[in-house]
């Protein structure tokens, strides 16, 4: 019989926010993101000016969009999420994509042809964009302009679907 022999538990690495200001809002923290970001030695820049541009048409898209920092735990400073009457789209950075993930991205139409990951799931979409891609933008503001239009008419139907309580005598 083989023993069991236990598993060394590895502690996950903190990732650092290098600035306090990082903490004081969610823009600030997605301020302080795309300055990292945008220093990143070895090539990396590319991502914060991609999600700067990315936030930039969001607002264009919505100006009303609510800027969220969400998820923060000891290996994670954060991600950013923008919402407005619920999540609309998060804006996460990894080595070599910028991924927008659309909550409701499964029930939105996209006639572009934007969403090119987590295709295979019930609820949400994905656009990773990768070094040098080009950003529709016209396309990308319709995306989230339906975002928020599908958000803003759940929460209607949600409200008027719940029966007030009768009043008692």
């Amino acid at each position: 019989m083989k023993k069991s022999v236990p598993k060394k538990s590895v502690p996950k690495k903190t990732v650092p926010v290098k600035s306090e200001a990082a903490y004081s809002s969610a823009s600030a923290f997605i301020d302080e993101k795309i300055k990292q970001l945008s220093s990143e030695p070895g090539g990396g820049a590319w991502r914060g000016k991609t999600l700067a541009n990315v936030r930039e048409i969001i607002h264009e898209a919505d100006p009303e969009i609510v800027e969220e920092r969400k998820w923060v735990k000891p290996t994670s400073a954060g991600t950013p999420v923008f919402s407005h009457g619920g999540i609309v789209c998060t804006g996460e950075t990894h080595k070599g994509v910028v991924k927008l993930t659309f909550a409701k991205g499964a029930a939105l139409k996209d006639p572009s042809g934007l969403f090119n990951s987590s295709l295979e799931g019930n609820v949400r979409r994905a656009i990773d964009i990768h070094e040098g891609d080009n950003i529709d933008k016209a396309a990308l503001k319709d995306l989230i302009r339906a975002a928020v239009a599908l958000n803003l008419e759940s929460k209607s139907k949600s409200k008027g679907g719940i029966k007030p309580k009768p009043q008692r005598g």
